[in-house]
């Protein structure tokens, strides 16, 4: 906190050295329906206006009148102002202590729109004001009356800056007890993946962030009073209070000027949200089974409230946008249209992917739980969105398809007919021509039999798929419900038919085959040892 207060002292010291030598120059001249003029600024305030010729510019000519009135004031401390007005060639001039202050010109007058005696009387008399003033905040009296009232406003900084340390130490320690104790159960429940620490840090800097620009404040406004305490520094002091205040106040007087705009964002926004309140109950009992609409499916439920809360909420937005604040101005609707061109050409692939994925949520081909085969991947459904769709793997791998991809692919879906006929399962053996194919026939369907899983109605059936160079094709289809399981049912397909034949001394054919061998290929007898008893103890289990 101390770091702080030097750092903002210096800023505001290198403010005041640039501010105090600005004052010493009169304001930048104005231009009123093309005539020059300038104010005359003693300690900050504006005397009166001066207009200037060509030989002699306006802010030339306040300047002038500026160090005369300084001179004057500094020479004397006398309470009273010899104040002397002589007619002269080119107007009236005004004396003061015997020094000439200013000449009040015709062109003066016309500009102030009133008689030119009658202007050297009102300037005469704010001139004599002025240095007394001066004379009187320059005095041992007011220098005085400055130190205390400096002393008090330094002790109710310093009781400030105390408070604020006091103020922010309580609310760390408090905050870090309540975060600690009400996401106790939480932080335990989830295993620390909500972590009460963290959350109390973020607090804490919130908190600290409102507490420095409070702090910031506060030495501002404090070096600004102590600044009007000393006449010397009331013209700094009043430039740092308009730099602050006016724009805080413009900011204050603006807010409550977009009241009613607010109000009406807030009716948007509460009707909005009321109706997708009610419509998120009526997609809650839909999916309940309460109510039944047509041949709406279950699955639907959630990506068609979405569809319907973003539609709603689009047009909320654009209720809204007329009221927004800025919205009329140029330079929002610049950004909007920057913004608008960036969704254009840099989510081609995004849209592609979101329309995408709603072909897939309706279009009934696939749903959660389906076993489906697409290219390469085979795998069961476990979330479709927007965006992409996850499938769980047969060896339990989570792959994300991206949903164009799954829309322009052929997807096999093995899970959703397979209630009613079921899904044909099919493998296929080569065997030598110089066994009977009836023999084979009765061989496949036997292993099909055998195989758990396989129905046997409808019928399984063999059909000859090729005629190679040294072996027939059989294909075995069987029909199963269990789309799920069709890897294991297909091995154990594969087993039983090995076992079948070899049980009839049947050879299957490999692919490069030359020749028979002396040795059958087949096995002569079955597998004994400690693995197969144990093999066979565990089948049995």
């Amino acid at each position: 906190m101390y770091r702080l207060l030097v750092i903002a002292v210096l800023v505001i010291q290198y403010l005041c050295t640039s501010l105090v030598s600005a004052q010493e120059t009169s304001a930048p001249a104005q231009s009123s329906q093309g005539i020059f003029q300038a104010p005359v600024i003693l300690d900050g305030s504006q005397l009166f206006l001066l207009r200037g010729v060509t030989g002699l510019p306006a802010e030339r000519r306040a300047l002038r009148v500026h160090e005369r009135l300084v001179q004057v004031a500094t020479a004397s401390d006398s309470a009273t102002v010899d104040i002397e007005k002589r007619k002269e060639r080119f107007g009236y001039v005004i004396y003061a202590d015997g020094v000439e202050i200013l000449t009040v010109t015709q062109a003066d007058a016309s500009l102030e729109k009133i008689d030119i005696e009658l202007l050297t009387d009102v300037q005469a008399k704010v001139i004599n004001d002025a240095i007394l003033t001066y004379r009187s905040e320059r005095s041992d009296e007011a220098r005085i009356e400055g130190a205390i009232y400096a002393m008090g406003w330094t002790l109710a900084f310093a009781l400030f800056t105390f408070l604020g340390a006091l103020l922010r130490r309580f609310l760390n320690t408090r905050i870090t007890k309540l975060v600690h104790r009400n996401l106790a159960e939480v932080e335990s429940a989830t295993k620390a993946h909500v972590r009460a620490d963290a959350i109390a840090a973020l607090i804490r800097f919130g908190i600290s962030f409102i507490l420095l620009v409070i702090f910031f404040l506060g030495v501002y406004y404090y070096l600004s009073f102590v600044l009007l305490s000393f006449a010397e520094t009331r013209y700094v002091a009043q430039l740092l209070l308009t730099y602050v205040t006016r724009p805080v106040l413009n900011i204050v007087l603006g807010f409550i000027n977009y009241l009613p705009n607010l109000v009406t964002l807030l009716i948007i926004a509460a009707v909005t949200q009321y109706i997708i309140r009610g419509l998120r109950i009526f997609f809650e009992a839909v999916e309940a089974g309460s109510f039944e609409i047509g041949n709406f499916e279950r699955h639907w439920v959630i990506p068609t409230f979405n569809l319907i809360r973003a539609a709603l909420i689009l047009i909320a937005l654009v209720f809204s946008f007329p009221y927004i604040p800025g919205s009329e101005s140029a330079a929002f609707q610049g950004l909007t249209i920057l913004v608008g061109a960036m969704l254009s050409l840099g989510s081609n692939s995004v849209m592609n992917n979101l329309i995408s994925g709603l072909f897939v949520i309706y279009r009934r081909s696939t749903s959660i739980g389906d076993r489906i085969q697409i290219g390469d991947h085979l795998g069961d459904v476990v979330e479709i969105k927007l965006m992409e769709t996850h499938l769980r793997s047969t060896k339990n791998e989570l792959i994300s398809i991206p949903n164009a991809q799954l829309l322009n692919s052929e997807v096999v879906n093995y899970t959703k007919h397979s209630e009613s006929s079921g899904v044909i399962l099919h493998t296929t053996v080569g065997i030598g021509y110089e066994e009977p194919a009836e023999k084979v026939e009765a061989m496949l369907i036997e292993a099909a039999r055998r195989t758990d899983g396989l129905r046997m109605r409808p019928e399984p059936f063999v059909l000859w798929t090729a005629l190679a160079d040294y072996a027939v094709n059989y294909e075995i289809n069987a029909h199963t419900t269990r789309g799920s399981n069709i890897p294991r049912i297909k091995s154990e397909l594969h087993r039983n038919i090995f076992d079948v034949f070899t049980e009839n001394g049947v050879q299957i054919m490999t692919p490069s085959y030359e020749a028979d061998p002396e040795v059958p290929k087949i096995p002569t007898e079955k597998w004994s040892g400690k693995l197969a008893h144990e093999a066979s103890k565990a089948d049995q289990a």
